[in-house]
């Protein structure tokens, strides 16, 4: 037995590291692709700043020394070992951190919270010790909302920074890497084809975008590993040909005498050396596709030793060649042999290509988890696979991408001011994880302040030093990134601003339970067949839109549900935990409010899977309630709600030219509701002949279930058979009179154009036949 429980446990772990290595591999090709471009670019605009080219070479064993140290402390150091471990449940990024903070001090900016959300098994909220920094650092964060606003403000800025990235990085690694035309094309015709040439690299890049990178997923790998071997083998070869005695060069001592000799133009030579980092934000960002482990292990064992010899090669080529300081060639082409420059430009065009797609990719992922916590316009999302988990396209934001790529492009012209912008969006985004993961030591992690201090204290000086080296040169291409920054923050705040003052009105406005009971015992309005779902906001009470209906048109469907469709700060909600489903008013009105919960990574099912999930869960809690009494039940009592697992509803649909074959086989499947308790036998309750679909209720004979819970099932089963119709509010928001010229400027023209040209207020992909808009003016 100990010898077979030994071999079980060894091929576990076998298995195990074949995930793990296996993850690790296909890192490579998504999260990596654009930190292992860099050498295109950072010693040619490290040495593009007036430093002199001696004989004794200290420059460029300078130059290479801070590379080296820099590689080693912000990727390796920061990222690989500290910041991949402040993990939200798996995810990571900007918003992951600040989801963190969030739940740890209640510091969230979404309107709809409930005491209930705290319960959801990704809801982990550790409570510090009362005496504790911690638990103090923790109420002050509560007890003052401007510093609330400060922390969403910061996380913003490193989300535009993100999405500046998005516009930066691609333009700059297909340029960088067409440059290898320079060798192939005369002096003359080179103008005319370089930036033609990156335009149509670039065109074609955002085009393909619709079919999702899971269709040629499986090659990113395999051209970043060799990529990597490559500018590695070219490394060792130009260290041992050129200069073997190089390795000095990664003491400390060259780079603090590099600035000592160079002082100012040193200090702006930081803002080229920053570039060798461009793609770190990449390993904690894109951790929900991977796993911490992998992400080390592809790191430390093939990206970092390949990227250290690229460097160490160049420097060697350039301490035998002094004269190519004046060359317009300078760059990482002119350490490649001649005779193997077409195939490494070849790999190199793949390989911008892969990096750019892996920024693309994570703008577009951002982007939706910013809009999930309402920080920006509703958007198109699709979901370009329906196996990989977060492989999404979104529509508008590729082709603006695309438009301020091609801007980008066409404007500058050079690698000079595009690594002047990509410099200044990168050390942006770092300095906000830095100053979000100092709070994550403290809240979240309970660890002593000093070490939090600590970590600002190191990395946010180095990062500090780099980001005043990307700030001076302002007007030579780094202000690109602060307008699409500033741009990009004013919407996303802007609407959230718009956002919570809509919700505010609806709590303000909203309706009590006792308006109802005044409408008389039957709620004396016309009920006509049918579930009809309001989708509001609010998480109790009844919406203003809904009075706002029944007073112009007073009839609604013999089934209502408010429904409530709201994200909380976790990435993932399980589908056990997704629906909380209670009354409103008394059993015999048929009123329902289901709140619905996702997290800011979850996907969103269609309009047909989704009714069914939601007409499951109403009929489930009517079995799982049907002891109650018929009496009056309080708005705020909600019964936690998974989708279909122990039990099931199925709806069979046939469209009108296909009545005649609904009762053949095969057209219809039957599932069944079964209590997980008894075992008596199901009792059919059929619905009546339509043409356009049917639906059976399969309900248990058992003592729990009375007649009224039956009656009510039945009722439910003859409402969604008729058909279900989404009730959506069509809102219109003005300032109110007297209020401030700019609250004005922001509500009236500046949201409103937003709302006007975002997508409907949908979760759900909803027909239009089953659709009706309901237009309302809020004045806030």
């Amino acid at each position: 037995m100990d010898l077979e429980s030994r071999t079980r446990r060894n091929s576990a772990k076998r298995e195990s590291w074949k995930t793990v290595l296996t993850l690790a591999y296909q890192s490579l090709g998504v999260v990596y692709g654009d930190l292992s471009t860099s050498p295109l670019y950072v010693f040619r605009n490290t040495f593009s700043e007036a430093i002199n080219h001696t004989e004794t070479n200290e420059e460029i064993y300078g130059v290479l020394s801070l590379v080296f140290w820099t590689l080693t402390l912000v990727p390796l150091l920061k990222y690989v070992l500290i910041v991949l471990k402040a993990d939200d449940n798996g995810e990571g990024g900007t918003f992951a951190l600040y989801s963190l903070l969030c739940r740890h001090a209640k510091v969230s900016s979404l309107p709809n919270c409930q005491v209930a959300d705290e319960e959801l098994y990704e809801y982990k909220n550790e409570i510090a010790p009362e005496r504790s920094f911690a638990f103090r650092l923790k109420s002050t964060l509560e007890k003052h909302k401007v510093l609330q606003r400060i922390l969403l403000v910061l996380a913003l800025i490193g989300t535009s920074m993100v999405i500046g990235d998005g516009v930066l990085t691609p333009a700059l690694s297909v340029f960088s890497a067409v440059s290898g035309l320079e060798f192939s094309v005369s002096n003359e015709n080179y103008r005319y084809v370089e930036v033609p040439a990156a335009c149509i690299i670039l065109i074609g890049l955002f085009a393909l975008q619709h079919y999702g990178t899971h269709r040629v997923g499986f090659l990113f790998a395999p051209i970043v590993i060799t990529w990597l071997f490559c500018i590695g083998a070219i490394g060792v070869y130009n260290i041992l040909h050129w200069n073997h005695h190089i390795y000095k060069a990664l003491s400390p001592y060259y780079f603090f005498q590099f600035l000592r000799n160079t002082q100012n133009e040193g200090w702006m030579a930081l803002g080229g050396i920053l570039l060798c980092i461009t793609g770190s934000e990449a390993m904690f960002a894109d951790l929900g596709h991977f796993s911490q482990l992998s992400i080390q292990i592809a790191f430390t064992s093939v990206v970092y030793p390949s990227l250290i010899l690229a460097y160490m090669g160049q420097a060697a080529y350039l301490t035998r060649h002094h004269d190519v300081q004046n060359d317009r060639h300078f760059g990482f082409y002119i350490s490649v042999p001649e005779k193997l420059r077409l195939p490494v430009f070849v790999i190199a065009i793949l390989a911008a290509v892969v990096g750019s797609q892996a920024i693309i990719t994570g703008t577009f992922s951002i982007i939706k988890q910013c809009s999930a916590l309402s920080c920006f316009p509703r958007v198109k999302v699709v979901h370009t696979s329906s196996k990989i988990h977060g492989q999404i396209y979104i529509p508008e934001v590729n082709w603006l991408l695309m438009l301020l790529c091609l801007a980008v492009t066409i404007g500058f012209r050079d690698t000079k001011h595009m690594g002047n912008a990509t410099g200044l969006a990168v050390i942006t985004v770092m300095l906000v994880t830095t100053s979000l993961m100092s709070l994550v030591i403290v809240l979240c992690w309970h660890k002593n302040v000093l070490l939090a201090l600590g970590f600002v204290f190191v990395f946010g000086t180095i990062e500090a030093l780099f980001f005043s080296a990307s700030l001076i040169k302002f007007l030579e291409g780094a202000w690109v990134p602060v307008a699409l920054a500033f741009v990009f923050h004013t919407v996303m705040y802007v609407w959230h601003y718009g956002t919570l003052k809509k919700y505010q009105f609806d709590v303000e406005n909203k309706v009590s339970i006792s308006w109802l009971l005044k409408l008389g015992a039957s709620i004396g309005i016309v009920r006509v067949r049918g579930i009809g779902l309001i989708h509001t906001d609010l998480v109790s009470g009844i919406p203003a839109i809904f009075s706002h209906f029944v007073t112009n048109l007073p009839a609604f469907h013999q089934v209502l549900v408010f429904l409530c469709i709201k994200h909380v700060p976790v990435p993932h909600v399980r589908p056990e935990e997704r629906f909380l489903v209670g009354r409103v008013g008394s059993r015999d009105f048929r009123l329902y409010r289901c709140i619905v919960r996702y997290g800011y990574r979850d996907i969103h099912k269609d309009d047909i899977e989704f009714e069914n999930d939601l007409v499951c869960s109403i009929a489930e809690f009517i079995r799982s309630g049907s002891s109650s009494s018929d009496e009056f039940e309080k708005d705020d009592k909600m019964t936690v709600v998974g989708t279909c697992s122990t039990h099931s509803i199925l709806m069979s649909e046939n469209s009108v030219g296909d009545v005649d074959n609904v009762d053949t086989a095969g057209t219809s499947e039957v599932k069944e509701i079964r209590s997980p308790v008894g075992t008596s036998e199901p009792t059919e309750i059929k619905s009546p002949h339509v043409t356009r679909k049917r639906v059976r209720f399969f309900v248990p004979e058992s003592p729990k279930i009375d007649t009224a819970a039956m009656r009510e099932l039945e009722e439910l089963t003859e409402a969604r058979e008729s058909g279900v119709a989404y009730i959506t509010g069509q809102s219109y928001m003005r300032a109110k009179p007297g209020s401030s010229m700019l609250k004005k400027l922001v509500i009236n023209y500046v949201y409103e154009f937003l709302r006007r040209n975002s997508r409907a207020p949908s979760f759900v992909s909803v027909p239009h036949v089953s659709s009706l808009e309901v237009g309302m003016m809020y004045q806030v």
